[in-house]
C-alpha cells in the first residue's frame, strides 16, 4: 500500500505548485505597473484594471465553480482551469494593448477562481485521515500565503532581466507541471448525488460578488465619498441578500448555509478572513515603504519581504506538532499574538528606524500566519463532507478573498486620511494623491524639507493603519482563547464519503 501513498503526497505536491502560480500572480503584478504604463500607453485608469479584472473574475465565479465541480467532476474542472490558466498566461505575456491585456487577466482570473476552491476540495479524498489531511492542508496553504511575498521578488529579477511579459510567462512551466501531475495522480471525485445546477444562484451570487468587490476597489481607489462606489456597494449587497434568501428557499442551493452552524466552519472561517484583512493592509503599505522611504528599487523591495516567508515556513512547520501537543485554542491563540505583536512593531517605525525594525516585523507577522492559517483551514474543512466539498471551499476561499479586497479599501482609506492630514500645508495635488507622488515631487523639487515632510507623513498612515490591524487581531487573539475547542476533535467518519466517487 506504500505506491497509493506515495502517489497521494506527489499529487499533493502538484497542487502546491498549482497554488504558488495563483498567490505569484496575485502580487507580481505590482513591480510591473510602471513598465506597463510606458509600453503599453497605460493610463492611470488601465493600470488599476490590470489588477482589478483579475480580482473581480476570481471573486466572481468562485461559488459557481466549488457547485460544478461537486457535480461533474473535481479533477476534470480543476485540470481545465489549470489549461485555461496557462493560456491566459501567455495571452497576458503577448498582450499589445490595455484592453487585450484586461481582456486576459479577467480569463486568467476565471481561472483561478476554480483552481483555488476545486484544488482544495480534493484534500478529504486524498487524505481521509485527519491527521494527514491538515498536514496536507498546511502545505497547501503555505504554497499560497508564500507565492505573494514571492511574486515582487521574481518579477523584480524579472524586469531587470527580460521584458515585462517574462512576468506572465513564469506561470506557463509551473501549469505544465501542475497539470502532468493532477492528470496522473489526483483521482476524480465528484458528489454521489446527482442534482441540479443551481443556475439563479450562480446568477445572483456571481452578481452580488462583482458589485460588491468592484464598489469597494472602488471606494478604495476613489475614496469614501465616491457615489458610484457605494452604489455598487450597495447593489452587490442586495444581490448577495437574494442570494442567500433564495438559497434558503431551493432544494438544490449552490451553497450549503447550513455549513455555518458547524461551529468548526463557522469559526475556522472567521479567523481565515481576519488574517486575510490584516495581511493585505501589510502587504499594501511595506513596499511602499521600502520604495518611498528606504529608497529600494522593486527587486529590492520584494527582496526585503524575505523575513516573512521565513517567519512563515517556520510557522507552518511547527504548527503540524504543536497541534497534538497543545491544542487547537492554543495554536490559534499564540498565532494571533504573534501576528498582534508583529503589528504592533510595525506601526512602531519611523523615517529613521531603518529596516531592522520592520525584518523583525514582518519575521513575527510570517510567524503568526504560519500558525494560524492551517489550524483555522483544518478547523474549517474538518466540517465539510465530501459530497459539498467543492461548494464549500469555494465558499471559505470567497469569504478570503473578500475580505482582502475590502480589507485593501478600508485600511487603504486609513492611510490615506491620516497621510492627508499629516501633509498639512503640502496636502494638495499632485503629493495629496499619494506617496509615491509626493517623494517624486520633492525630489523633482530637490527639497530634502519636503522629501522628509512626505514620508513622514506616509509613515504616520502607515502606522495608524497597521494600529487598526492590530486592533482587530488582538480581538482574534480573544475570540481564539474564548470560543475555540482546547483540543482539535477528530470527525466522525461520513456516511457520504462512501458516496464520492473516486476512480484513477
Amino acid at each position: 500500500m506504500k505506491e497509493p501513498g506515495v502517489r497521494r503526497w506527489l499529487a499533493l505536491g502538484a497542487l502546491a505548485v498549482a497554488m504558488l502560480t495563483i498567490g505569484l500572480d496575485v502580487t507580481v503584478l505590482t513591480v510591473a505597473l510602471p513598465t506597463l504604463s510606458v509600453d503599453l500607453h497605460a493610463d492611470t485608469g488601465a493600470l488599476q484594471w490590470f489588477s482589478s479584472a483579475y480580482t473581480l473574475a476570481l471573486a466572481a465565479v468562485m461559488l459557481p465553480a466549488g457547485a460544478l465541480g461537486d457535480r461533474y467532476g473535481r479533477k476534470k474542472l480543476l485540470l481545465a482551469a489549470l489549461l485555461l490558466f496557462g493560456a491566459a498566461s501567455i495571452a497576458c505575456a503577448f498582450a499589445a494593448s490595455s484592453g487585450q491585456l484586461i481582456a486576459a487577466r479577467v480569463v486568467l482570473g476565471v481561472a483561478a477562481a476554480a483552481m483555488m476552491p476545486l484544488s482544495m476540495a480534493v484534500l478529504p479524498g486524498l487524505f481521509p485521515d485527519p491527521a494527514e489531511r491538515q498536514r496536507a492542508l498546511t502545505i497547501w496553504i503555505t504554497s499560497t500565503a508564500i507565492g505573494l511575498p514571492l511574486g515582487p521578488i521574481l518579477g523584480g529579477w524579472l524586469l531587470q532581466h527580460f521584458w515585462w511579459g517574462s512576468v506572465f510567462l513564469i506561470n506557463v512551466p509551473l501549469v505544465i507541471v501542475g497539470a502532468t501531475a493532477v492528470a496522473l495522480l489526483v483521482p476524480e471525485s465528484k458528489s454521489g448525488s446527482v442534482f441540479r445546477i443551481d443556475l439563479p444562484g450562480i446568477a445572483l451570487s456571481v452578481a452580488g460578488m462583482l458589485g460588491l468587490t468592484y464598489g469597494f476597489i472602488r471606494l478604495g481607489q476613489e475614496g469614501w465619498s465616491n457615489g458610484p462606489g457605494w452604489a455598487a456597494v450597495a447593489a452587490g449587497t442586495l444581490l448577495l441578500g437574494a442570494f442567500v434568501l433564495w438559497q434558503r428557499r431551493t432544494e438544490h442551493p449552490l451553497i450549503d448555509l447550513g455549513l455555518f452552524a458547524a461551529p468548526g466552519f463557522r469559526w475556522g472561517t472567521v479567523y481565515m478572513v481576519i488574517v486575510n484583512f490584516a495581511m493585505f493592509g501589510l502587504f499594501f503599505t511595506m513596499p511602499q515603504y521600502f520604495q518611498s522611504v528606504l529608497g529600494t528599487d522593486s527587486l529590492g523591495s520584494g527582496v526585503r519581504l524575505l523575513p516573512l516567508i521565513g517567519g512563515l515556513l517556520v510557522g507552518s512547520r511547527t504548527v503540524d506538532k504543536l497541534l497534538p501537543r497543545i491544542g487547537l485554542r492554543m495554536v490559534l491563540s499564540l498565532g494571533f499574538a504573534f501576528l498582534t505583536v508583529g503589528l504592533g512593531v510595525a506601526a512602531l517605525i519611523t523615517i529613521d528606524s531603518g529596516y531592522g525594525l520592520a525584518a523583525g516585523a514582518l519575521a513575527l507577522v510570517g510567524l503568526g500566519m504560519g500558525f494560524i492559517m492551517p489550524a483555522s483551514m483544518g478547523l474549517a474543512m474538518g466540517d465539510l463532507s465530501a459530497e459539498r466539498a467543492g461548494s464549500g471551499s469555494a465558499l471559505l476561499q470567497a469569504l478570503r478573498q473578500a475580505a482582502g479586497t475590502i480589507g485593501v479599501a478600508i485600511l487603504g482609506t486609513v492611510l490615506a486620511t491620516q497621510y492627508r492630514s499629516s501633509l498639512g500645508e503640502l496636502n494638495r495635488d499632485p503629493i495629496s494623491d499619494g506617496v509615491n507622488a509626493g517623494v517624486g515631487v520633492a525630489r523633482k523639487l530637490g527639497d530634502p524639507a519636503v522629501l522628509t515632510h512626505v514620508q513622514t507623513a506616509f509613515v504616520d498612515g502607515m502606522s495608524v493603519m497597521l494600529w487598526v490591524c492590530a486592533g482587530i487581531t488582538l480581538a482574534a487573539t480573544a475570540l481564539a482563547l474564548l470560543l475555540t475547542r482546547s483540543q482539535p476533535v477528530a470527525p466522525e467518519p461520513e456516511n457520504d464519503a462512501a458516496q464520492s466517487v473516486h476512480a484513477g
